[in-house]
Formats: C-alpha cells, structure tokens, sequence
C-alpha cells in the first residue's frame, strides 16, 4: 500500500510559496474591503472539518461575480500564487487548507438562483448556493433536489467533490446530476462545459472532468442541475436489528431485490446512543436501519411492505413509521446530526472521519471485519452508513493531545481501505481524495493512471496554482 501511517505521515507537507506584497496590494485595489489579511478571516479560511491544522492563507477575496473570480485568479497566475476555493467551509479531507499557502477565493456571496426551467427539470446556480437554500427556493415549483451529503454544503464545494449523500440509492450523486459548469480556469479565461439537454456526444466530457476535481484545475462559478418532481407520497421507517450484520444483510436483499427505496441509512448502537442524547430522542440503543419510501401511495405501500417483510426475516424489529413531515424531518435531523452528537460525546476530542464504499454483494465482508477491528481498538467511534449503495464511514473520536490514538485510529483507517480495495470498492465514495487519500488513489487507480491525471493537471493549470498539493503530489 502507497499510504503510510508512520506518525510522521500524519501531518500534511507544508511548503509555503511566497506571496509577494504587490500581489496583496494588488488584490486590495480591486477588491477594496472584500480583501481580508485580517488573521480571524485568514483563519476561517484556513480550516475545514478534517483534523489537520496547517498555516492560513495569505489573503481572503470575497468574490460576487464570475468577473471577479477571474479577475483575483488572472493576479494569482501572474505571481505564480495558489488559489484555494471555499464556499461553506464543510469538507473532510483536507480540501480547504493552504498547504502551499497563497489566497482563498470565498464564493459564498456568489449565491443566487440565475435560472429555473421547471418545464426541462433544470436550475442554474451560483456556486455559493446551499442544497438547503435551493430546495427551499424551488419548493413552489413541485421540484426538488435530491443530493444531500448531511451538511447544507454548497452546490459549487458539491461539485467539486463529487459528493452524494442519503439519497444516491435512487438519485445519484453529483456526477449524474450535474449537467453543465461555468468555470474560471488556472489562466483567468472563463469556459462553459455542458449544456441543459439531458445528454450530448459533443468531444469530451468537461463537465465531468470538473466535477470531482477537488478544485484542482479551475474555480466553479455557476453550475446547471437537474431536478425532480417531489414524490406523491413519501414515508419513513425505521426498523432495529439484534446485530450490525442482520441490517447489512437486510440492505443487500432490498438492493438485490430492486426494490426501489429511496434512502436506506445504517446507524449502529454507539451512533443511537449519542444521537438520543444529543437530540433527546428515544430510539432504541440497536443497530437501526433508518429508511424513506418516495413514490405513489400504493407504491409506497408496496416498497415499505416487502422491506418491513425482508427485515423481519433477519430479525429486525420494532418496524415503526414517520408518515407525517414533522416526524420525518425530525428523525432525519437525528441522522445528519450523528457528527455533532458524537462530538459531544467526547468534548474537546478531534474527528478522524473514514469514507470506503464497496460493492453491495461486499458490503457485509468489508464492515463486520472493520467492526470488530474497531471494536478491539478501545478507541471510540460512531458508524453511519448509505449502505444502499455499499458507502459507509466510522468515526474515530480522538484524544488530540494523545499522538498513540491518532497513530491506531490511522491504521484502523489503512486497513479498512485495504480491505475495501480487495473487494473492488474505493478509497472514497463521496468525500473525495484531498489531503487524506493521496497514497490510497495510487494503490486503487493504479500509478499509470495517476500519472494521466498529472498530465492533465499540468496541462490546464502548468503553473500548479489550482489548489495544490490534493489529490496527488506533482
């Protein structure tokens, strides 16, 4: 394996360039106060939600237009400068972190809706514009969008990494969902990749190099979505297992099925533990599927009636509904508030956050065994699981000022991936390479294919100003 965890591999190489004073200057002559050296913005800008800690950035451009992302990334190429994305600050991996120092370009005021076509099922946005506020924005139309990674991330950041969520079971992730990008390359120059129609053989495919590219060879400025109708009917349930293996087997049989379930969730008894009492629930302290059912009311019916049937042939329990909205949002808030429940359970500790996903006919072979390697490691943890689709992620909480835990949790994370590259699956399923994965992405792309994308890496951003040092070392 390509990916050491020697403590020493722990932290991120940190090899600062220099930002020269005329590029400050420069940028603050522009852009007037939306140029912040203040350390309490650089700061802000300098972190996400991943565990490594690194010096900020330089300088914070506060972008509002595509002209005027072009215009701070056209001065950075002139100073030979990194440039690093932000939008909401929520990613995992490392992504946001200026390891080669330079300026962070913040899109969050890059955040209106520039077009609905409710007829074609599409919208074009601003990167800075959150799932949350989308849906709200569209929610007269009778349109939704589905991707929902748990954070109200930013569509641009969910482009950027490719992301997915509780609904890829029956909607997909952002690759099948993202029909066309404006982006603003490594050069300043401004290219639209895509267009509205449903599919297109028309020379590459940009939008899909883009997507996922971590902000590596461009800034995404706008991005054009499809949508869905918001389903007839929708239920929820949930349904608890006397074991980790008797849900995850449940899971596999609905997949293999076909049955159409629109999200189905693996939390195991730590994660129900915390979220009861982080939410002040009263689920019980089991492994828990938690499932949603979008369709007709007859298919509804139908869909929820052959789970509840497969379930209780491996002993699932306690098969409750959530038919109203507030029931339904209420438990799904539970879900997306695992992370913070966690971190409550342990004050003051750090999040190593895992993200394998393999093929759902692997999935019971890669967990259990990572269950129990957990298990035996004494570290604390949470699971949560789109085991629909085969992803999952543990959470290690761990003491920050105890080096030992960050080295176990670390190997714990090696083997799991070892173990889900054996079985065919990947090293990330929706949080991306970043910082974390870089030796993971040799030993599953392979070095030839790394190789291919540092070609193209060098030939659409030559000066490596893109976000550098993700992904793979150049």
């Amino acid at each position: 394996m390509n990916a050491p965890t020697a403590l020493s591999h722990l932290v991120p190489q940190v090899r600062q360039r220099d930002v020269p004073t005329t590029l400050v200057e420069g940028l603050k002559a522009r852009f007037g106060d939306r140029c912040s050296t203040a350390m309490a913005v650089r700061e802000q800008h300098g972190r996400d939600e991943s565990s490594f800690e690194v010096p900020p950035p330089a300088a914070v451009v506060f972008a509002e237009s595509t002209a005027d992302v072009a215009e701070a990334v056209r001065l950075a190429s002139m100073h030979d400068v990194p440039v690093i994305p932000f939008g909401v600050g929520s990613s995992l991996e490392g992504h946001l972190l200026a390891v080669q120092g330079g300026i962070s370009i913040d899109v969050s005021r890059m955040n209106k809706l520039l077009s609905i076509n409710a007829e074609d099922l599409t919208v074009t946005v601003q990167p800075g514009v959150t799932r949350k506020q989308l849906n709200e924005e569209i929610r007269s139309t009778g349109l939704f969008f589905p991707i929902d990674p748990g954070a109200d991330a930013s569509l641009g950041g969910m482009s950027a990494t490719r992301a997915s969520g509780t609904n890829a079971v029956r909607y997909g992730t952002m690759r099948e969902n993202v029909l066309a990008l404006e982006v603003v390359t490594a050069s300043g120059q401004v290219i639209r990749t895509g267009t509205r129609a449903r599919k297109s053989a028309a020379g590459y495919d940009l939008t899909r190099l883009f997507v996922g590219s971590e902000g590596t060879l461009g800034v995404i400025t706008e991005v054009t979505l499809k949508l869905y109708p918001i389903p007839e009917a929708i239920s929820a349930a949930i349904c608890s297992f006397p074991s980790i293996e008797a849900a995850v087997r449940t899971t596999i049989q609905v997949i293999q099925l076909g049955v159409p379930i629109a999200r189905v969730e693996l939390i195991d008894s730590n994660t129900v533990r915390m979220v009861n009492a982080h939410s002040k629930l009263g689920l019980r302290q089991e492994p828990m599927l938690l499932m949603e059912f979008h369709g007709s009311p007859a298919g509804v019916k139908e869909q929820a009636e052959t789970v509840q049937e497969i379930a209780s042939e491996f002993g699932g329990n306690a098969f409750e509904w959530a038919a109203t909205p507030e029931e339904r949002t209420r438990l799904w808030t539970a879900r997306h508030n695992s992370y913070f429940a966690a971190v409550q359970s342990r004050p003051g500790c750090k999040v190593i956050s895992t993200d394998t996903c393999v093929p759902i006919s692997r999935l019971a072979d890669c967990l259990l065994d990572s269950v129990a390697e957990a298990d035996a490691s004494g570290i604390p943890y949470f699971l949560v699981g789109h085991v629909g689709d085969g992803n999952f992620h543990f959470g290690y909480l761990l003491d920050p000022n105890d080096p030992k835990e960050r080295e176990v949790a670390e190997d714990l994370n090696h083997k799991l991936v070892s173990r889900a590259l054996a079985l065919e699956g990947t090293c990330t399923g929706e949080h991306g390479v970043g910082l974390h994965k870089m030796g993971f992405l040799v030993d599953e792309a392979g070095a030839g294919a790394v190789d291919m994308m540092r070609t193209i890496k060098r030939a659409l951003d030559p000066k490596n100003i893109m976000n550098p040092g993700k992904i793979f070392a150049l």
